[in-house]
């Protein structure tokens, strides 16, 4: 059932094959959307994100940056429609092997931001700048 509905969001924001791939953990395999795929679905739904930067460290290696996603629709009515998601995202030596921590951070956001706002979320999806563990060459 999951994987029809999966299908059907794929479908829906009119992601390609290579937006698109598998990686397994265990026994059990997570649908990670690469980038180009949250740009495509940010730019399906229009959602506009603005950032702010929580914190850096002194030593500039840690970053986390909360991001506010926002969707304006119009009602039957005419009225707009606001939705709106916050998220973090974050940046440490740990977690991630660039020397750009803030703009990683800023990646990870976006991605939350939009596999949230999309219902993606829902089907344990994860984009590929989640960690550097995620990308397609590890699969």
């Amino acid at each position: 059932m999951q994987r029809e509905q999966l299908k059907e969001l794929y479908l829906k924001y009119k992601l390609k094959e290579t937006d698109i791939f598998n990686i397994k953990f265990g026994q059990k395999t997570k649908p990670i959307i690469t980038r180009s795929g949250i740009e495509t679905i940010q730019n399906a739904l229009q959602i506009s994100v603005s950032y702010k930067l929580q914190k850096l460290s002194d030593d500039n290696k840690h970053a986390v940056v909360l991001g506010t996603g926002k969707i304006v629709k119009q009602s039957e009515n005419g009225n707009p429609i606001v939705q709106t998601c916050e998220s973090f995202g974050e940046c440490a030596p740990y977690n991630n092997t660039n020397s750009y921590p803030v703009c990683m951070a800023e990646k990870r956001c976006l991605s939350r931001i939009v596999i949230k706002m999309s219902g993606l979320a829902n089907y344990g999806v994860y984009g590929e700048d989640e960690a550097d563990a995620f990308k397609r060459s590890n699969n």
